[in-house]
């Protein structure tokens, strides 16, 4: 299996919203990059269903 690189892109959160997700991250054992690609995974996903 050969692994596909990722692009990167930049996100400006307001300042409460980043420190909730950063918690959120840490109580998860995950990191934000991981909570925020699935959350663009499943926008996708519902937007495909929706057109």
């Amino acid at each position: 299996m050969t692994k596909e690189k990722k692009k990167s892109t930049s996100l400006r959160l307001d300042p409460k919203v980043l420190k909730e997700l950063k918690l959120l991250a840490i109580e998860q054992d995950t990191s934000i990059q991981a909570i925020v690609e699935s959350l663009v995974i499943e926008y996708i996903k519902q937007y495909k269903v929706k057109s």
